[in-house]
C-alpha cells in the first residue's frame, strides 16, 4: 500500500512539474514572439527644443535651495539683470509604427515644443519627423517620417482588459545615448486599471483613466507600446510614479482605445474636441450629506456652474446632486467627467438630479470643451491663455519662484511659439492685473481672459508687457 501511495505522489509531482514547465515554456516563448515582431515596430525619437532662460530661471536653476539665502542678493549686487538667452535641450522618447507608410503613434510630451524631431528604427536608420497631430488632452500625438514598407504594430483592445494580465513594455530608456538601436523589452502585469495621476511635482498635468503596471518603464520609455501576449498595443506608456527619478514598480500607460477614438483626426492634423457640462463638482462625504439632508449613497454635489455653459442653459443650479448620466449611476466626480468628456459635442444627454429633496430629468446639451478653461468638472488641469500657464500663489510656489506678492497668479510654464513667449513675459512672473481687471487669484484669471479680445496690457511684478492676440 506504501509503495502504491509512493508511486502516486511521485506521478502527480511530476505530472504537475511537466505542466508548469509547459506553460512557463509557452509564456516564455510568447514574450519572445512579442519582443521579435512588435519590437521591430518600436523607435526612438529624439527632439530639440528652443528654450529661453533669463533672470528669474537664473535662479530658480541655481545650485542653492533656499532662494532667499545670502547667496541670491550676492547674485543681484553684483551681476544685476542677467540677459534672456536661447538655449537647445534635448528630449528623448519612444513610438510605434502604425501604418507603413510611416506613421508613429507616442506622447504629445514627448515632441511637445521641438523645432527639430528625429526618429531611429531599430534597424538603425533615422530620419527627420514631422508633427501631424497633437492632443495635450491624452498627451497623444503622431508624427510622420518619410519612409515607405515599415514593420507596423496592431492595436488591440483595451477596453476588456484584467488586472494580473500578463503584459509587455517595449521601449528606449535613454535612447540615443545607447549606441545599439533595438528597443528594450521589460515584462510584467496590469497591476490595476482606470487610474487617475493629479498634476503635481514636475509633472505639469493631470492623466485619467491609465493602466497600471509593474512592468518596468524608465525614462525614454514614453510614448512606446504597453503589449498583450498576442503582440498586440493596448496602451502607450506615459507616466510613472518615482521618489528616486527611477523605476519603482509603478508605471502608467494611456489606453489603445483612446487613441483608436481620435486617430484619424491626428494624422489630419484636426483638432480634437472634448464634451463638456460647464460644472465644477465634488463627491459626496458624510458632512455633506447631513448638511443638504441628502439620504442617497450616490452622487456628485455641483459646486459651481460656469456662466453661459451647456449646464446653465439647461438649468443646473449649485447644490444639486447629480444622480445618473443617461441612465447610468454616477458615484464619484470621475465617472461624470469620463462620460461627459468622450460624449459626442452637440448631443443631448439626460441628467437625473435631486433638488431639494425632488428627482426629475434635466436635458443637457453637451459642449466642446473651451481652450481657455483647463478647469473641468471638479479637476484641476492648470488655467491657461495665449500659451501662459498661470496657478494661484500657494506655500509650494511660493518658495518655488521666490514670491512676495500675496495676490496675483504666477506664471509656471510658457507655451512654445506661443503669443505669451512672444510677449517677454516669463515663467515665476506674478500677474496682478490684465487690462483694467485686478487679477487676485485663477478664478479672476479665468474670468477676465475669457472676455478678452484683442491685444491686452498685462501688469506683472517685472513690469507691463502686451499680450497680442495672435
Amino acid at each position: 500500500m506504501k509503495r502504491v501511495l509512493f508511486f502516486l505522489i511521485s506521478f502527480i509531482l511530476i505530472f504537475n512539474f511537466n505542466a508548469f514547465s509547459r506553460t512557463y515554456g509557452e509564456l516564455e516563448e510568447a514574450i519572445i514572439n512579442v519582443s521579435n515582431n512588435v519590437g521591430k515596430a518600436v523607435v526612438s525619437i529624439s527632439t530639440t527644443v528652443k528654450v529661453k532662460f533669463g533672470t528669474p530661471r537664473f535662479y530658480f536653476d541655481s545650485p542653492f535651495e533656499e532662494f532667499d539665502s545670502p547667496f541670491r542678493k550676492f547674485f543681484e549686487e553684483f551681476f544685476g539683470e542677467i540677459p534672456e538667452r536661447e538655449f537647445k535641450r534635448v528630449g528623448l522618447g519612444s513610438g510605434v509604427i502604425i501604418d507603413k507608410e510611416g506613421y508613429i503613434l507616442t506622447n504629445e510630451h514627448v515632441i511637445a515644443g521641438a523645432s527639430q524631431i528625429k526618429v531611429k528604427l531599430s534597424d538603425g536608420r533615422e530620419y527627420e519627423a514631422q508633427v501631424k497631430g497633437t492632443d495635450p488632452t491624452t498627451d497623444l500625438a503622431v508624427i510622420k517620417i518619410d519612409a515607405h514598407n515599415l514593420p507596423v504594430a496592431k492595436l488591440g483592445d483595451s477596453d476588456n482588459l484584467l488586472i494580473g494580465q500578463w503584459v509587455v513594455a517595449i521601449g528606449n530608456p535613454f535612447g540615443f545615448a545607447i549606441s545599439n538601436p533595438e528597443p528594450t523589452v521589460t515584462v510584467g502585469v496590469i497591476s490595476a486599471l482606470h487610474r487617475y495621476l493629479p498634476a503635481i511635482g514636475t509633472r505639469n498635468r493631470s492623466y485619467d483613466d491609465l493602466i497600471q503596471t509593474d512592468a518596468a518603464i524608465n525614462p525614454g520609455n514614453s510614448g512606446g507600446p504597453l503589449v498583450n501576449l498576442d503582440g498586440e498595443i493596448i496602451g502607450i506608456n506615459t507616466a510613472i510614479i518615482t521618489t528616486s527619478g527611477g523605476y519603482e514598480g509603478l508605471g502608467f500607460a494611456i489606453p489603445v482605445n483612446k487613441a483608436k477614438r481620435i486617430l484619424s483626426k491626428l494624422i489630419k492634423g484636426e483638432k480634437v474636441l472634448y464634451g463638456w457640462l460647464g460644472i465644477r463638482i465634488q463627491d459626496l462625504n458624510e458632512d455633506l450629506k447631513n448638511y443638504f439632508g441628502i439620504k442617497e449613497k450616490s452622487g456628485v454635489i455641483i459646486v459651481k456652474v460656469y456662466n453661459d455653459s451647456p449646464a446653465q442653459k439647461a438649468g443646473l443650479k449649485e447644490g444639486d446632486l447629480i444622480l445618473s448620466f443617461n441612465d447610468k449611476p454616477i458615484n464619484t466626480t470621475l465617472e461624470l467627467m469620463r462620460l461627459a468628456s468622450s460624449s459626442e459635442v452637440g448631443k443631448e444627454v439626460v441628467l437625473k438630479v435631486l433638488r431639494e429633496n425632488k428627482e426629475f430629468d434635466i436635458k443637457v446639451k453637451i459642449g466642446a470643451k473651451p481652450q481657455e478653461i483647463e478647469t473641468l468638472e471638479g479637476i484641476d488641469y492648470g488655467s491657461s491663455f495665449r500659451g501662459l500657464v498661470v496657478d494661484d500663489i500657494t506655500e509650494v510656489n511660493r518658495k518655488r519662484f521666490n514670491i512676495k506678492e500675496n495676490e496675483g497668479v504666477v506664471i509656471i510654464n510658457i507655451e512654445p511659439d506661443s503669443a505669451a513667449e512672444k510677449s517677454g513675459l516669463m515663467v515665476g512672473d506674478v500677474i496682478t492685473k490684465i487690462g483694467n481687471g485686478i487679477i487676485r487669484n485663477k478664478e479672476d484669471f479665468l474670468n477676465i481672459t475669457s472676455k478678452i479680445k484683442g491685444d491686452c496690457l498685462i501688469k506683472t511684478n517685472r513690469g507691463f508687457f502686451v499680450l497680442k492676440e495672435k
